[in-house]
């Protein structure tokens, strides 16, 4: 069961550990509520559907990431790879099951509106990395190959519940950037 804070957060952290852990598609409304320790009136009071309960778990595994990103490049260091450590950070510390948004997008179908939440997000990503390398010429291309590079590791590393192919990914990028 969840800890305490309001009904929201409980069916958000609920949610996530849930979604995470197991998929959405495998992860019913009585178990959230019931490991948040609500009614599911409560669910539906917070959130109008399962597809809206999505798309805010979607966005807070994007924010959690962002975060762990701004801070890292607060300090001295290469910005681009600070989106490699940012990954790598927010993966440890549990069972490791690739990235949640990746996963998540699986199982929705082709025209699914978290599909394209996702795709927005790893957009995202892309353009942190081509504002960390500019202002090389060839800052557009390198940050679709890093881009490829690090979600590529992330699939891999998910599928074998392993980190390190994001570390040999971030030692790569390391690597292209001359930053061994």
């Amino acid at each position: 069961m969840v800890g305490r804070g309001s009904a929201r957060a409980r069916l958000l952290a609920a949610a996530s550990a849930r979604f995470y852990a197991q998929g959405v598609t495998a992860t019913g409304i009585d178990v959230i509520t019931g490991d948040a320790g609500v009614a599911k009136m409560s669910l539906y009071n917070n959130f109008r559907s399962k597809a809206e309960l999505v798309a805010a778990y979607l966005d807070q595994r994007q924010q959690e990431f962002l975060a762990l990103y701004r801070r890292r490049t607060e300090g001295p260091g290469p910005r681009a790879l600070a989106v490699f450590d940012a990954y790598l950070e927010h993966a440890e510390g549990g069972d490791f099951r690739g990235c949640g948004l990746l996963n998540a997008a699986g199982e929705l179908p082709t025209d699914d509106p978290g599909r394209a939440l996702v795709a927005g997000h790893k957009a995202e990503v892309e353009d942190l990395l081509r504002e960390a390398l500019a202002p090389r010429e060839d800052a557009d291309a390198l940050a679709e190959h890093l881009s490829l590079l690090l979600e590529g590791a992330m699939v891999r590393g998910g599928l074998e519940g392993d980190l390190e192919r994001v570390r040999r990914a971030r030692a790569i990028a390391a690597g292209l950037l001359g930053e061994d």
